[in-house]
């Protein structure tokens, strides 16, 4: 049996969408036969007590990794913690490089290791272990770095810009998740075939429309006729929050909610601001369980994801995945040629906004119909049945780890 290391930042118990990613990718890589093991850290990016409690963590070897079963898969949990200091931050990343890199040297027969990004610095661990092992390796660009961190010219950029060439050139395939990053990358290829595009995808057994009244709490998600425009995930700085405010408090005299859930660097400034406003409409509540999110979704009624001008280009939410799943629209403010609008351009699942006008989305607001919301969520839902189920996009990160190392 060959064996696959996913070596992941993220995986199983934490509660973040890279970890429910690679978490479906690794049960397909299982199914199709091979013998899966994760390299990871323990959960520190969204600590979820109830998925803890269901994969308990134990000492493999004390001070250096902890070890669960995820569905008959060995997962090495390396420590790791959200540090306030970034010494401590840096120190603990570099704990966790070294300490992944020593175990994949004491397994026996890796066949191939499969890692997405962030971080870029995964990828040069693998290429040394595939030095070390004789493996093939296969890089994921989920974010592109250096890109996505904005460095002025200098040392630092051209040292992770070095970094890059040679990870995505001493990789045997790289996969990115848009056509857009696809064209942003593949000229810092020597070999371009070795770039392919598998996109993200969503579990559409978790996620679809439910009937959410009897399971969310009536004190917090209103039963009533106000529209509800919903966004939930991480409220940082991906996110630009500032037109989200002007539009709330230009629609006050509409019958709307604006509800928004998650944590995050940029919730108490929001938190301020919509007070200081007077935004009484406009609802911040903090994190959601996992499993109480395809209700939520099927609450509201539009989901609006607003992208910072700054990091537009270089990332993909995929939270746009699991609520076209549920059958719910998007409003979505981005530049023209980024990849969450050349994603849904042709849709028809999305009011797009590019050149940043909130009049547009103003009026746009004023004339909206129910009618036209349930067509627009049912157009998003064909498209996810037809392109980016589970089951679809994880055959295809199966049939080329396949096509590397065979069956």
């Amino acid at each position: 049996m060959k064996k696959v290391i996913i070596h992941s930042l993220n995986f199983s118990p934490d509660g973040v969408s890279t970890a429910y990613l690679y978490n479906d990718i690794a049960l397909s890589l299982k199914e199709r036969g091979y013998e899966v093991v994760v390299l990871t850290s323990t959960p520190h990016s969204n600590v979820v007590p109830e998925q803890l409690a269901g994969q308990p963590l134990h000492w493999k070897i004390w001070g250096l990794c902890k070890v669960s079963d995820y569905h008959g898969i060995t997962v090495y949990h390396i420590p790791q913690k959200k540090y306030k200091s970034t010494l401590l931050r840096l120190l603990c990343f570099v704990y966790l490089h070294i300490v992944a890199l020593l175990l994949g040297l004491c397994m026996r027969q890796i066949d191939l290791i499969l890692s997405p990004s962030p971080p870029l610095t995964i990828g040069w661990v693998n290429l040394i272990l595939a030095r070390a092992k004789g493996c093939k390796v296969v890089y994921n660009v989920q974010e592109i770095y250096p890109d996505i961190l904005k460095l002025k010219d200098g040392l630092i950029q051209r040292c992770l810009s070095k970094l890059e060439h040679k990870v995505y050139n001493g990789s045997d395939a790289v996969t990115t998740i848009d056509q857009v990053f696809y064209d942003t990358i593949v000229g810092r290829f020597e070999d371009q075939r070795k770039l392919h595009i598998i996109p993200n995808f969503v579990d559409t057994d978790l996620y679809h429309a439910y009937e959410w009244r009897g399971v969310l709490d009536p004190t917090v998600f209103h039963d009533n006729d106000r529209l509800k425009v919903l966004y939930a995930g991480n409220i940082g700085y991906a996110q630009d929050w500032e037109p989200l405010l002007e539009l709330a408090a230009r629609t006050q005299d509409i019958a709307i909610d604006y509800i928004i859930i998650g944590e995050g660097v940029s919730k108490p400034y929001l938190e301020q601001e919509a007070r200081r406003r007077g935004l009484k409409h406009v609802r911040i509540l903090p994190y959601q369980p996992r499993k109480l999110m395809p209700y939520i979704l099927s609450y509201s009624d539009l989901n609006f994801i607003f992208m910072s001008k700054k990091m537009e280009d270089d990332g993909f939410p995929s939270k746009v995945y699991t609520i076209m799943a549920c059958n719910r629209p998007l409003l979505v403010m981005s530049g023209e040629h980024t990849p969450i609008v050349n994603f849904l351009s042709d849709k028809h699942c999305a009011k797009l906004v590019t050149d940043r006008s909130v009049d547009k989305m103003v009026d746009w607001m004023r004339q909206l119909t129910r009618a036209e919301l349930q067509e627009m969520g049912q157009n998003g839902l064909d498209t996810i049945q037809k392109h980016y189920t589970k089951e679809i996009v994880t055959r295809q990160y199966a049939d080329l780890v396949q096509d590397l190392i065979g069956a």
